[in-house]
């Protein structure tokens, strides 16, 4: 598999695991934290806001996981890839999350 075959999975995971807390927080008319908040970083976006963001990147993991990367779940090692971009982003989400929402 080629390198870019690799990336493309690995990146596609990490989308997979950014749009859930968008999406759950949205779909439940909850803010939170989005890219267009203001201040970046710390303010909160309204919920419909986060569930166009959390679908974005829905469509975005989509792409690189099906047409770019060529994902196949019947293939452990592809599943691996995209495993750990899920974990990366989620690791990298609960640290950022949690230090915003743990001042609260």
């Amino acid at each position: 598999m080629d390198w870019h075959c690799v990336l493309a999975l690995f990146l596609g995971g990490a989308f997979l695991a950014n749009s859930l807390p968008h999406l759950i927080n949205g779909i439940s008319g909850r803010s939170f934290q989005s890219p267009f908040a203001r201040p970046p970083g710390k303010g909160l976006s309204s919920p419909t806001v986060n569930v166009l963001w959390g679908f974005f990147n829905l469509a975005v993991a989509y792409l690189l996981l099906v047409c770019v990367g060529g994902f196949n779940i019947h293939n452990p090692w592809q599943v691996g890839v995209v495993g750990a971009g899920i974990l990366a982003m989620s690791v990298i989400s609960a640290r950022a999350f949690g230090r915003f929402l743990s001042s609260e």
